[in-house]
């Protein structure tokens, strides 16, 4: 048996739930419990969330091989565009990913992530040797001190893995980075930048609290925030803008992009700024919000409606990004 998002169960044929934007990438969830205890996160050792819960997703038990042959026919179809293997910290969960992975490359030729915690360059190694086509590690926190408070240590070494795999397998790493666990708008730019150079994707995520973890009491970021962390991402990762030409107020937190209302405007107008991003072909429908509440990352091309309004937030004199 293995976990599927209920998203990527509907697109597999699997349930008949209302999907207002469908996966496209399969999302399979390996492991039960964690053996680490990560305040934000249902699957954590501490965490007294239902079983089935990821974030805001539920993710259902179904048969391995129907699963993997609905994925097939998925990919055939045009329907999916990469498999995302999600393992929890556990031998168990990394044994059964391992099958997995095995039985996806065996039968389709559709691309697989990974995303698993990893000790050495050598068990990334392995991933890649299994058949993945990435591999992501997640960093979750944009600081130590963060990582340290929400995570446990480990810091400084889970980002010396990640550069060296960078290295190793340039543009075919990603990490994940959740704005609002404490960090201040210079830390995390720092880092976006960091990431961008050394060609590492970054799946930025806004903090979601869920019931039954400790942090299920913190709050979400402020929309406007993560607005302004997803532009200034946008204009280091697809125009090369570099954290000097950015202003921060003595706390850390961003006062201007360094540019002028009317350039800011040209480059965000698309709305792709506001996109969920990440691996390729990786939409993650709702994973932060509710399909009827504020939208951190849109898992779609917005509507002009939609990237104007986006862009009103943070242009807006006195809310925003100042002119």
């Amino acid at each position: 048996m293995i976990r599927v998002s209920a998203g990527t169960a509907r697109v597999l044929g699997l349930n008949n739930i209302k999907c207002e934007v469908p996966p496209t990438t399969a999302y399979l969830l390996l492991g039960e419990k964690c053996l680490r205890g990560c305040s934000f996160c249902s699957r954590s050792r501490d965490s007294s969330s239902p079983a089935d819960l990821l974030s805001r997703v539920t993710w259902p038990l179904f048969p391995a091989k129907i699963v993997i042959e609905s994925i097939d026919q998925a990919y055939l179809r045009g329907d999916l565009g990469r498999v995302c293997l999600q393992v929890v910290h556990h031998r168990e969960a990394r044994a059964q990913a391992r099958r997995a992975l095995k039985m996806i490359t065996c039968s389709s030729g559709i691309p697989v992530s990974v995303c698993c915690t990893a000790g050495s360059i050598q068990h990334i190694q392995e991933w890649f040797e299994s058949g993945a086509q990435r591999f992501g590690l997640a960093l979750d926190a944009a600081a130590g001190k963060i990582f340290y408070k929400v995570k446990g240590g480990g810091w400084e070494k889970q980002l010396a893995l990640i550069y060296e795999a960078a290295h190793r397998w340039a543009g075919k790493v990603s990490t994940h980075i959740i704005v609002g666990l404490g960090e201040t708008d210079r830390e995390v730019t720092a880092l976006l930048q960091d990431m961008a150079q050394r060609k590492v994707r970054v799946g930025l995520f806004a903090f979601t609290p869920v019931k039954g973890t400790r942090m299920q009491l913190h709050k979400p970021p402020p929309l406007l925030r993560y607005r302004r962390i997803q532009a200034v991402y946008h204009l280091i990762d697809r125009y090369g803008a570099d954290i000097d030409s950015f202003s921060f107020d003595r706390e850390g937190y961003l006062l201007s992009p360094g540019l002028t209302g009317e350039k800011l405007e040209e480059i965000l107008a698309d709305g792709e700024a506001f996109r969920t991003g990440g691996c390729p072909m990786c939409n993650r429908p709702f994973y932060n919000e509710r399909p009827d509440g504020e939208i951190y990352n849109y898992p779609r091309r917005l509507s002009p409606a939609e990237a104007a309004d986006a862009l009103h937030l943070l242009t807006d004199t006195g809310a925003g990004l100042p002119q």
